[in-house]
């Protein structure tokens, strides 16, 4: 019988020989989140200083902040290409150390393989099971596909990892080289509700029903949904993303996933993010599923959960309903992820419906976030035929099945007051009926 510990050993090197098999010209694949390998990627920049150069990285939801990145003496050593910025990928844009890729996250690995595949991946794990296993943890939106592709795979082994249940497993003869770290995990602060995102969770938590399985983002605004859906029943999770919002949900009995049609009894997510206290309740609990982002987020997937809700931000929307939620202008703020894929399943689902929530002012007030236009160099993350209701702090307006005279006199109702006015003048000058 094959010695598992046996194999784990031969596997095992300080942090500077499990980096030595990076070599000139690799592209590396970076898990995400807070499984991000902080140890690898702090030591990183060292390899150049043997002569490795012409790194360039994937990767999507990191921020952490390292010398590679940070240093631009480093500009020649490596490049960043991102599917989701983060504030540390946004300041590195500015100085031309990384680019974006416009993607939708259910596909998004698989189509950047038409301009050229990763060969290293780089990551955490939890310790190694009795059968050899370790496994992904807090991070499936594209860990186990490319795992699969890779000719290289290096990992953190973090013991500060929860382990999750779902598809997140690889056996330890499968690993090219590993280092033990004992890394703390980055966590997510309880997020403090303001009484307009309060007012908007309200507003959204009418359109939910007893039974209905919902996508959450992450934010204030969702957070805020989470708390107004105090009183329901028998709600599922089908989302990207578990977070404290959701673990509020279950530990108040509202979410149970007794209703739902596809995997019942399961809180389904890609990647998880918060508090000590949801990684806590992650671990080894038989209740959690964390399958692969190009499945959780298909679209085809999705919408076999009878009564889908999805609820997503935007930065912006026009009055047609066409929805800004990643750039402000031309400058790239985050990303796609997978707002279009949850709001395709939605509308798709049976009794399906798709959310889009903002605050209807940005910048101390002193900005409309409803506007006859999306601002110059706008990305249309969401496009207008996808919405069903778009909501505020002042009310919901319902895009379904209406027409662009209905969507624009709903939608100036719920911008801010001192707008309104403003907004049915731009309406009658570009001719929006």
């Amino acid at each position: 019988m094959v010695n598992v510990q046996d194999i784990y050993n031969s596997k095992k090197g300080s942090v500077d020989e499990v980096l030595s098999v990076i070599e000139t010209g690799d592209m590396i694949v970076i898990a995400g989140s807070a499984n991000e390998p902080f140890t690898l990627l702090s030591n990183i920049h060292k390899l150049r200083d043997k002569g490795v150069t012409n790194l360039r990285f994937l990767s999507c939801l990191g921020d952490g902040k390292y010398e590679y990145l940070e240093n631009d003496d480093y500009k020649d050593f490596a490049f960043v290409d991102s599917f989701f910025y983060g504030s540390t990928l946004r300041d590195a844009f500015k100085r031309e150390r990384c680019s974006f890729i416009p993607s939708n996250l259910h596909d998004c690995a698989r189509r950047k393989g038409a301009t050229g595949q990763p060969n290293v991946y780089l990551g955490s794990a939890t310790p190694m099971d009795k059968h050899g296993y370790v496994r992904t943890s807090l991070s499936n939106l594209y860990d186990k596909y490319y795992m699969e592709t890779v000719d290289k795979i290096i990992l953190e082994i973090n013991p500060n990892l929860p382990v999750v249940e779902g598809d997140t497993e690889i056996h330890i003869s499968q690993v090219s080289r590993i280092v033990e770290v004992n890394t703390p995990i980055p966590e997510m602060p309880i997020l403090e509700i303001s009484e307009v995102e309060r007012a908007i969770g309200e507003n959204i938590a009418s359109l939910i029903n007893d039974g209905d399985t919902i996508q959450l983002g992450i934010g204030g605004i969702p957070t805020a949904v989470a708390y107004a859906l105090s009183d329901k029943k028998d709600l599922g999770i089908h989302t990207e993303m578990i977070h404290n919002g959701i673990l509020y949900l279950i530990e108040k009995g509202v979410v149970n996933n007794s209703k739902k049609t596809l995997h019942k009894g399961k809180t389904v997510g890609g990647f998880a993010f918060g508090s000590r206290e949801l990684y806590d309740f992650l671990d080894r609990n038989p209740s959690i599923l964390m399958l692969r982002g190009d499945y959780v987020n298909d679209p085809y997937v999705i919408a076999q959960n009878d009564n889908m809700v999805s609820i997503n931000t935007a930065l912006q929307v026009d009055l047609t309903g066409q929805v800004a939620s990643e750039t402000i202008g031309t400058m790239q703020y985050s990303g796609s992820g997978g707002q279009s894929d949850t709001a395709y399943g939605a509308i798709h689902a049976k009794n399906g419906r798709s959310i889009i929530a903002l605050k209807s002012t940005t910048k101390k007030g002193t900005i409309s976030t409803i506007n006859a236009c999306l601002a110059l160099g706008s990305a249309v993350t969401l496009s207008r035929n996808v919405v069903d209701y778009i909501v505020t702090e002042y009310g919901i307006a319902p895009m379904r099945g209406c027409s662009i005279k209905e969507r624009a006199e709903s939608l100036i109702n719920i911008a801010h007051p001192k707008f309104r006015e403003q907004l049915r003048e731009e309406a009658k000058k570009l001719n929006i009926r």
